[in-house]
């Protein structure tokens, strides 16, 4: 009887409701989407590696490190030698090992140099490795597998032709275009830095500097790519390295040996643990976006409160008519609140249900486009808080037209 009363209440004043309702669900539907967006990426930023105990670079900052051997960005302040990464890589209690290199690229894009346990051992996310959308890992020197990102935006596909860039920038005038690369292979999308990359062997990095000093170069043949072939391209140096151990008991104890290697300034990090202070840094941000969702929310629910305020004025016949049948003061702060908490949990049931629909749509674009894997599950325990805290600032928001029916009919009991 009650609920039914305060649904014919809103019925009657149709118009302002369903704009109020409307502006609620859109600021339900933002904190929701923000929260969803800001979750998936803290996820997928946690897990951009996966299965790594540590990685090794010369000696510089943490976080540098990171940046540069993961996320592709920033450059190394110095290299590793060979014998030191064959020195580590032998140790016992390294299951395996990913040298890499950096420092050319192609149209913008990193160029990566690496070995064939890249794509054996390296994990992302929960632990998934890479797949191969098309082609195959490469085989010759001059093949090149695709990152996801790369292929798509370039328009590449199997068995096209490219040629690297010396250096790191968009643009740039030092090309390698007498040893042509073939695209052996694209990967699948992983929402991680690897989308964005070249991959080619080691051998093929070595062979396309051939001739090259100080990143000027040196001769041009026609026949330089044959001829790299007959080349020793066994790397001097190599960026950083990525390891695997056979037992996590060991982390702790290679990092030291690393740290402490007597004949060349190394270090050794912990990957998880770096991405995580790289989070912290740009919890601004997060804070921000959070913020944002809090005040549109907030101005919806002054909105609610303004409509619900401005109906009782418009409704003092009703009021009237319930006080002659016995309706109390009371009856009318409840009647008053359970319209608004009505409004707020329609408002959020929609809210939800298109956020989800919205989801399952556009799941696939998202992935492809941009790279962000949202979860369909959106009944988080951060989610069912903030609906919660919705529903809350609803009874609170209810109380001002909620006590000035109250004072209303108060009035007239008076009178």
């Amino acid at each position: 009887m009650f609920l039914r009363l305060a649904l014919s209440s809103l019925l009657s004043r149709k118009g302002s409701v369903l704009l109020t309702f409307l502006a609620i669900t859109v600021s339900v539907f933002v904190l929701l989407a923000v929260e969803q967006i800001r979750h998936q990426a803290k996820d997928s930023f946690g897990n951009t590696v996966s299965g790594l105990d540590l990685i090794v670079g010369a000696r510089t900052g943490d976080i540098n490190l990171l940046l540069y051997s993961v996320f592709r960005l920033g450059n190394a302040t110095n290299n590793i030698s060979w014998q030191s990464y064959q020195h580590f890589a032998a140790n016992p209690n390294v299951a395996w090992s990913i040298p890499i290199v950096l420092g050319d690229s192609h149209k913008g894009y990193r160029v990566m140099g690496t070995t064939h346990d890249y794509f054996t051992h390296f994990r992302f996310g929960q632990d998934k490795s890479l797949l191969l959308a098309a082609g195959s890992p490469f085989s010759d020197i001059f093949d090149v597998v695709l990152g996801n990102e790369v292929a798509r935006a370039l328009g590449y596909q199997v068995g096209d032709k490219l040629v690297l860039a010396h250096g790191l920038g968009s643009t740039s005038f030092s090309q390698h275009d007498d040893k042509p690369f073939r695209v052996a292979g694209i990967l699948k999308s992983t929402g991680t830095p690897v989308d964005k990359t070249l991959h080619v062997s080691l051998k093929g990095i070595e062979a396309i500097h051939v001739g090259w000093q100080n990143g000027v170069k040196l001769s041009r043949s026609r026949d330089a790519a044959k001829g790299a072939y007959q080349q020793d391209l066994t790397p001097e140096s190599i960026t950083a390295v990525m390891i695997g151990l056979k037992s996590r008991l060991s982390t702790f104890q290679l990092q030291r040996e690393i740290n402490t290697y007597p004949d060349e300034p190394l270090l050794a990090i912990l990957p998880g643990v770096t991405l995580t202070q790289l989070w912290q840094m740009m919890s601004v941000m997060e804070h921000t976006l959070r913020l944002i969702c809090a005040l549109i929310l907030l101005a919806s629910l002054l909105g609610l409160a303004a409509m619900l305020l401005a109906s009782i004025r418009e409704r003092q016949r009703e009021i009237a008519v319930m006080r002659s049948i016995g309706g109390s003061p009371w009856f009318l702060l409840a009647l008053v609140e359970t319209e608004a908490v009505l409004i707020a949990v329609g408002a959020a049931l929609t809210a939800t249900i298109l956020l989800a629909l919205t989801i399952a749509l556009s799941g696939d674009f998202l992935a492809d486009r941009f790279s962000l894997f949202l979860d369909s599950s959106l009944l988080t325990s951060q989610s069912v808080f903030y609906l919660a805290t919705i529903i809350g600032c609803t009874l609170a928001i209810g109380l001002i037209p909620g006590f000035t029916a109250y004072r209303r009919a108060l009035h007239q009991q008076l009178t």
